[in-house]
């Protein structure tokens, strides 16, 4: 579905569940009229997905969510608003504390303005993810894409300074597990079809690969592995992650600057609680500022340069959610490079109506 606000040209998607970066459901062409691009050219990626903990390796769901379809419902649809209703099911992954659940997404867009507001319900839900109680906390991602070698945004900054830790050994040790199983394949003949499919797909060198290919290799929807496997693998990579992620040399770090995201190991950050944070380029006046009602307890900031994927998610280490369910996200784009602050506190600051005299 196509919207023209005045202000901004976008395409609410429904999804098609069939796997692929394609099939994502959410906004998947995004651009500001005074600008005229494009933040998500290619239809692979997508604007306001939710993840964890339901659509991860440990769940057997890969991520992003691309094993749902949603159905969208108009609320409102007036001259100056407009508020559209996404409801979707959830796939039954592996972890039964999982199964069952629905979930909806408001979006609310008004006309002219650079600011939109999502909402995101889900039914109540209490599981183990990164050995950790998560209870009615999600993931809520934002990705945007500029093309090898090209990034939309590369910088990031958060109110007061950014408490972060770079890198990402969860998806390094992820990769590592990719290499194992392809390695270690050859003559065996208990594969499936569809491992044999991705086998040739990784083959080719893991740093060309789709990054959704290392998840889809361990999702259970697709059948490449059996799901005892999934699940023994997965513990390994958990494991190893966690003995690397709070070793002594990977220390918290305070930075009063905005981060250059792409220059840290593994062109990732995690930080600590954040309400009010922005991603935005040097080079050209643009900003993507966002806002929650409550803090997120972690976000994981990805800005990589070599296939200009840039990601905003509200989750920790290993995949762990953060945000908590039901809180507002509002979001802004323009040229606020240099005042993102004073948008951000415009964000945060609820609407008054007034009646003239």
């Amino acid at each position: 579905m196509r919207l023209d606000t005045g202000y901004f040209d976008l395409e609410l998607c429904t999804g098609t569940a069939m796997g692929t970066g394609a099939s994502k459901w959410g906004l998947r062409h995004f651009s500001a009229h005074y600008e005229g691009i494009d933040l998500l050219p290619s239809g692979n990626n997508a604007i306001g997905g939710f993840y964890g903990p339901f659509f991860t390796p440990e769940n057997g769901l890969i991520n992003p969510p691309e094993h749902s379809v949603v159905s969208i419902e108009a609320v409102e649809a007036g001259p100056v608003l407009h508020h559209y209703r996404l409801h979707g099911t959830i796939p039954d992954g592996l972890i039964d504390d999982l199964k069952g659940k629905s979930y909806a997404i408001d979006w609310i867009f008004t006309l002219g303005t650079p600011y939109f507001e999502r909402r995101y319900v889900v039914d109540d839900f209490q599981t183990v993810i990164n050995g950790r109680s998560i209870t009615n906390k999600i993931t809520v991602g934002d990705e945007f894409e500029g093309g090898p070698g090209e990034l939309v945004f590369d910088r990031f900054a958060s109110e007061s300074g950014t408490w972060y830790r770079a890198g990402d050994p969860y998806a390094m040790k992820l990769a590592d597990e990719v290499e194992e199983v392809i390695g270690t394949a050859s003559g065996q003949q208990d594969r499936s079809q569809k491992f044999e499919e991705f086998r040739r797909q990784l083959g080719s060198g893991m740093e060309s690969a789709h990054w959704d290919l290392y998840w889809r290799l361990f999702s259970a929807w697709e059948r490449a592995l059996p799901e005892d496997e999934i699940t023994t693998r997965l513990a390994q990579v958990r494991r190893s992650a966690h003995v690397l992620a709070d070793a002594p040399d990977r220390p918290w770090v305070l930075d009063t600057r905005p981060v250059d995201v792409s220059s840290v190991p593994d062109e990732t950050i995690f930080t600590g609680p954040v309400q009010k944070s922005v991603e935005f380029s040097t080079t050209k006046d643009r900003a993507m500022i966002w806002w929650t009602g409550r803090p997120s307890g972690a976000f994981q900031i990805v800005q990589r340069k070599q296939s200009g994927w840039v990601n905003w998610g509200s989750n920790g280490e290993n995949e762990c959610p953060e945000l908590p369910v039901g809180v507002p996200i509002k979001t802004a784009y323009g040229p606020f490079t240099q005042t993102w602050e004073g948008i951000a506190d415009q964000l945060a600051t609820p609407v008054t109506v007034t009646v003239g005299q």
